[in-house]
């Protein structure tokens, strides 16, 4: 499927704004159109219920989980570096403890794990006595989660944060941290009653403690240094300052020193504690990890529908796309469209004035169709229907290529050679500005003949163009069908609706007139057209005149349904919530 020309990745970005975890983000950025009726089903079910189950009990509580496919302290690039399983649990199979912040991530799904499993089964009801009929897609990710509250606690209690191991992670490292800290008292109270002493202050360069490899020292001025008994561990870069050990401490700094190294033994025996702890539930974890990041991307999906007031499609074998819009203009931008194909005829022919909208209603299908496809809500009405292709072939756009020397025409040919190669009865054919950049006469001939071996294969096919012998060739083909996109001759601007059943008309002579052009001059053009081509236009301005007062009828009908569909649903969400707080009420009274 050409994607890139659909601005599909822009989708992809959007939903992955929407992901906590780092593996539900890949799993956004990475989504692509599934061409299995069954799968794409399956992923739009996961959708609907993810929806629904955030209306319920609010979005599922995903914490922040970082990348851990591999330990950042080490040089490895991410984009290059994707292991199935991430390198803190394949470190758990080794001999090697995790670090601090391997033992928190883990400790994270743990908790993780816990929360989601607490919000789907509320209020410690039992899984098997769970009526899963309501949530069947997503009840075997929630019933397969792994919890331990004992191993995530005692993770926690002991590492507070990277690299910061708690007081309490052992009764031996707690001893060892108060030794230390007494004997550090011990040799500052003592350091400073040396350097403010009426015999040493003049010696100092300045009244401060500082600390040179891991011993505790003074800064005595260069000239002084023979005045002061002891070890010098550093100068100052100008020299005139040297640091001091006096040997009056030496012995206490020896065994800070000690403790050090028995305070950095005890925390690695920690450390491999917990790992062990984790070593038993590695196999756990990994699922955890996949379930969390699929429950993260599902739970994107559901919040990217709501933020689009999107809705759930329904497969079938046609496109029946209600008041769409196109997902990547503002909302209030946006003009929705009614677009279907594939029920009363297979390919669709829009014309009409450049801007008028004709490009981005090819886009609107195709991305839409695609969306569906990734199991995606669609940003269209209730009841929209959408068909499972094998393919989108999409030409849309100036493809000229200046490094090939290939005109406009040539590009675009390629491009269609290429799909009438690999067009099949389950594809969608989306081609913009069909047969431009080449003699009218022949790209209308050409323009034809593609239509038709598109159509003979059972392709859908939504073209545009400005051909009147295509448009006239729809009106007198079965399975063809005309659509236009509607021009205010008023304001002289688009109005970016469809008009499907309605070829575009010619707005030169109206705009010309309009803009003030001799109407002796516009007398003399219509006179040099060709009557049969007169009588066509004469016709189609009727038709489109009275078209067009019958779907603003259409649309304020379908508005007002619109407005008793969502008065009903707030009716229901009102009942429901009463219905609820009576029951509630009767339980207090039991």
């Amino acid at each position: 499927m050409n994607l890139d020309k659909l601005d599909f990745k822009y989708i992809t970005e959007k939903l992955a704004t929407f992901t906590t975890s780092f593996e539900g983000k890949k799993l956004a950025l990475n989504l692509e159109p599934s061409t299995n009726s069954l799968q794409v089903q399956s992923m739009l079910n996961e959708t609907t219920e993810a929806v629904n189950l955030s209306h319920e009990k609010g979005s599922f509580p995903i914490s922040e989980i970082s990348d851990v496919s591999f330990d950042r302290s080490t040089n490895w690039n991410c984009d290059d570096y994707n292991l199935d399983v991430s390198i803190y649990l394949k470190t758990l199979a080794g001999s090697l403890p995790l670090t601090s912040k391997g033992l928190i991530e883990l400790a994270k799904v743990l908790r993780c794990a816990r929360e989601l499993n607490n919000y789907f089964y509320a209020n410690d009801v039992a899984k098997e006595d769970l009526p899963n009929t309501t949530f069947a897609a997503l009840e075997p990710y929630f019933s397969y989660l792994y919890s331990n509250k004992d191993v995530e606690e005692k993770i926690n209690k002991s590492i507070l944060a990277e690299d910061l191991i708690s007081d309490n992670a052992s009764l031996k490292l707690s001893s060892i941290r108060k030794s230390k800290k007494s004997l550090e008292i011990d040799i500052k109270n003592r350091l400073n009653t040396l350097i403010h002493s009426s015999s040493y202050s003049k010696y100092i360069m300045d009244a401060v403690i500082t600390i040179r490899d891991n011993r505790f020292v003074i800064p005595v001025k260069e000239e002084y240094r023979s005045f002061v008994k002891g070890f010098i561990h550093d100068t100052s870069a100008s020299g005139s300052t040297v640091y001091i050990e006096p040997l009056s401490i030496f012995e206490i700094n020896n065994k800070i020193n000690n403790l050090a190294i028995e305070e950095t033994k005890e925390i690695e025996r920690i450390l491999a504690m917990l790992t062990n702890l984790l070593k038993p539930i590695s196999t756990y974890l990994k699922r955890d990890l996949d379930l969390i990041s699929k429950l993260d991307f599902i739970n994107a999906k559901a919040k990217l529908a709501i933020d689009m007031d999107a809705s759930l499609p329904i497969l079938a074998d046609e496109v029946n796309l209600r008041f769409a819009k196109h997902p990547l203009i503002e909302k209030t931008k946006a003009i929705p469209n009614n677009i279907y194909v594939g029920k009363d005829f297979t390919t669709l022919v829009i014309t009409g004035p450049n801007t008028g909208g004709k490009t981005v209603t090819l886009k609107t299908v195709g991305i839409i169709c695609a969306m569906a496809q990734s199991g995606l809500y669609i940003p269209a009405l209730d009841g929209s229907k959408v068909k499972v292709f094998d393919n989108i072939f999409v030409d849309i756009g100036d493809s000229q290529s200046i490094e090939e020397s290939l005109s406009t025409f040539s590009s675009h040919m390629i491009n269609i050679i290429e799909i009438t190669k690999k067009v099949t009865s389950k594809s969608l054919v989306l081609v913009d500005e069909l047969g431009s950049g080449t003699d009218p006469a022949q790209g209308a001939t050409l323009d034809i003949a593609l239509l038709e071996y598109f159509h003979n294969k059972g392709a859908f096919t939504i073209a545009t163009t400005h051909y009147q012998e295509i448009k006239n060739y729809c009106i007198t083909h079965d399975s063809y069908e005309n659509a236009s996109c509607e021009f205010d001759i008023e304001n002289l601007t688009p109005t970016y609706k469809l008009l499907i059943g309605i070829p575009g008309k010619s707005y030169a002579f109206s705009i010309s007139k309009r803009l003030g052009l001799d109407t002796k001059i516009l007398d003399r053009a219509s006179s040099l057209i060709e009557k049969p081509a007169t009588d066509i236009e004469t016709l189609m301005k009727e038709i489109y005149d009275d078209r067009i007062a019958i779907e603003k009828i259409k649309e304020e009908h379908s508005k007002n349904l619109n407005q008793v569909e969502l008065l009903r649903k707030s009716l229901e969400k009102e009942a429901s919530s009463k219905l609820e707080k009576e029951e509630q009420k009767l339980e207090k009274v039991k």
